[in-house]
């Protein structure tokens, strides 16, 4: 008995072990094919992908690093964008993509070249003197090779070699086994339908413009891109002043409230004046806690745009935005008719258009090749040979048949003329009246396009005097600040004035001097918008696009 509960102890714990170990293999098929459907397990497809080559880290970062700080200037910024910008390398993949589209139109245009060798017995009872065996056994070799190839004038060449061997024991064969060889030319040529080399060549013409489309639009995307760090730049740059002009507005109400403090514990200022400046020095702590979550948000912004949030060592870093807001030199002066000249001339936009107008001509004239009857002129030529074994006479060997088919000693030649002639060919038409819609949508999206540009300049262009005219004025209001607040002061040192006067100037000056940061900031987004809009954004930082090398 004790024996027997033992053996049922063990008896259980290996069935124990046995469960676990089947969980355990189940748990670890299901992890490594979790990723794969039913389906694809069933058909064998493994739950485990190879991996992606990895992205390239961001470029050119650690170049910047100074004491810690990440230091830059406007245009170290933009050239970080254009190696490590997202959105950049997102959108150069339609460029990458007609390329590859142009690549691909060409394959009609590639030779062919085929082979095959096909090896066949057969052996079959025969009813009949005739066939020359009572069981006729017949062995065939056959060996072809083929060259196709069409040309861009529509005409297409094929040449074919075929070799074919047979062996058979019938007793009528003059020639066993014998050797058979073909060589044959065959040319075809369109007479209506997709003659000449328009037709044939226009998707690659299609092609092209679709490439020069892709770039244009790619430069006006990175356009877009770099006004955005230019953007996100002055952003980081102004709510720094911002913070700092708020810092100073609570510096100077502290000031006033320590003042204060002092008035009132020697009883020369009634204690209920004390809650003016206090509540100051609190209203102003408040805008400076604000000023600097916009300085983080902004920085967060900025780094983005120049991918260098994705390190976290690079993430880190402080910045050290070294171009300042003030304008540098004579002011930018331009009119709306020279920025609208300009724009014409070298907005991207507008080259996009002008490519997708030549790709709508193409298509209509392809279009209208495709409604033209199919007649086509085909021509052949060809040489026979033939050798093999006699009884009582040498054999010729394979070299007699090569030699009589590639002399074309035994030739035939011939030709074809024929004729498709749809009664009605609704897909054709229906094709070539998309074009033609196309075009008129494409002749009013260069409408459109013109209109969009010439409000950008006359936008941009206004925008750019009122900056100027904002900035001088924000100049003359700070330099009045200053002066009112120093005579306030004056006054309430000398007791004439109450605190309150001397408050309202503190404010006044801080509102006066962020006005001033705004404008300048504002001078600088101007100029940046007037570029844009004239399409001089990438000349002004010296941005060239090189087309790869072909």
């Amino acid at each position: 008995m004790i024996l027997s509960g033992v053996i049922m102890k063990v008896v259980r714990s290996f069935c124990v072990a046995i469960s676990l170990l089947a969980l355990l293999t189940v748990n670890g098929v299901s992890s490594r094919a979790q990723n794969a459907s039913p389906m694809e397990r069933f058909l064998g497809i493994s739950g485990k992908q190879k991996p992606a080559v990895p992205l390239l880290s961001p470029q050119d970062l650690n170049d910047h690093v100074v004491n810690g700080k990440l230091v830059l200037t406007l245009d170290d910024c933009i050239r970080l964008a254009l190696s490590n910008n997202t959105d950049i390398h997102l959108d150069h993949n339609q460029i990458d993509i007609a390329q590859n589209n142009l690549q691909r139109v060409y394959a009609p245009f590639d030779p062919l070249l085929t082979s095959s060798f096909t090896d066949q017995r057969a052996k079959s009872p025969t009813s009949t003197q005739l066939s020359g065996a009572s069981i006729l056994n017949v062995l065939t070799q056959e060996t072809q090779i083929g060259y196709s190839q069409t040309f861009q004038t529509g005409t297409n060449f094929q040449g074919s070699f075929i070799a074919d061997k047979s062996s058979t024991n019938s007793s009528f064969n003059t020639l066993n086994p014998a050797t058979a060889t073909t060589l044959q030319f065959t040319l075809t040529q369109p007479l209506l339908r997709n003659r000449g080399l328009f037709p044939n060549r226009a998707p690659i013409l299609i092609a092209q413009r679709n490439l020069k489309q892709a770039r244009a639009s790619f430069l006006g995307e990175v356009s877009d891109i770099i006004q955005q760090i230019v953007g996100n730049y002055w952003n980081v740059v102004l709510a720094r002043e911002v913070l700092a002009v708020q810092q100073k507005s609570l510096g100077e109400a502290q000031k006033s409230y320590d003042h204060d403090k002092k008035a009132l514990s020697l009883g020369a200022l009634p204690p209920l004046d004390i809650y003016r400046s206090e509540s100051q020095v609190a209203s102003r702590r408040v805008g400076v806690i604000q000023a600097e979550y916009a300085v983080k948000q902004a920085e967060d912004q900025f780094r983005q745009g120049i991918a260098a949030d994705i390190d976290p060592a690079t993430r880190v870093l402080d910045l050290d935005l070294t171009d300042r807001p003030e304008p540098v030199g004579e002011l930018l002066n331009i009119d709306i008719p020279t920025a609208l000249a300009r724009a014409i001339a070298n907005r991207p936009e507008l080259e996009a258009v002008h490519q997708q107008l030549a790709v709508d001509e193409l298509s209509i004239r392809l279009a209208h090749n495709n409604l033209k009857p199919d007649l086509e002129l085909s021509g052949f030529y060809l040489g026979n040979g033939l050798n093999g074994y006699q009884a009582g006479v040498a054999n010729t060997g394979i070299t007699t048949s090569l030699s009589q088919s590639f002399r074309f000693t035994f030739p035939a030649y011939g030709a074809t003329l024929s004729l498709a002639l749809p009664i009605k060919n609704h897909g054709a038409e229906a094709n070539l009246a998309d074009a033609l819609v196309s075009r008129r949508h494409d002749q009013y999206q260069q409408r459109e396009t013109n209109q969009s540009i010439s409000l950008d300049v006359a936008t941009a262009v206004h925008a750019l005097e009122a900056a100027k005219l904002g900035m001088e004025a924000a100049k003359v209001a700070v330099d009045l600040a200053k002066e009112t607040l120093h005579a306030d002061e004056r006054k309430y040192e000398l007791g004439t004035e109450q605190i309150f006067f001397v408050l309202d100037a503190q404010t006044q000056l801080a509102q006066a001097e962020l006005n001033l940061i705004q404008s300048q900031v504002n001078f600088q987004l101007a100029v940046t918008q007037v570029d844009h809009a004239t399409g001089d954004l990438l000349e002004h930082h010296h941005v060239q696009i090189l087309e790869p090398s072909k």
